[in-house]
């Protein structure tokens, strides 16, 4: 990844934490609201997502998992994986790796069944 790049990727997710601090996307009409959800009354595997960060960010542990246990489960798996995105020309083994076709299809498995979850049983 090349340095603008990086540096104006650390400030958007910044920015956008700086945001969801400041303003609990379930209290107000700017939040982005789901189309799938919309038009099924289903939530979808990211549904709650942005109020699991505001509540992430304010250190309510117990509240962000509510919202979205799978996407909180996956943070300790997201970041290495945006290291190896990030650095996938230095070190392309561990880029090859992280990105095997068995772990997205594994990873792919386990989004679907959390949705089947979520849905059918919470």
């Amino acid at each position: 990844m090349n340095r603008p790049l990086l540096i104006g990727s650390v400030i958007g997710i910044i920015a956008i934490c700086a945001i969801y601090y400041l303003i609990d996307p379930g209290q107000t009409a700017w939040a982005l609201k789901c189309p799938f959800k919309m038009m099924t009354g289903w939530d979808c595997p990211g549904c709650g997502s942005q109020r699991m960060i505001h509540a992430l960010l304010h250190g309510e542990f117990a509240e962000a998992w509510h919202h979205n246990a799978f996407l909180m489960a996956s943070i300790p798996l997201l970041i290495p994986m945006g290291y190896a995105e990030a650095t996938r020309h230095k070190h392309p083994r561990l880029y090859m790796r992280i990105h095997s076709v068995t772990n997205i299809v594994i990873f792919s498995v386990a989004i679907l069944a959390w949705f089947l979850f979520r849905n059918l049983f919470l």
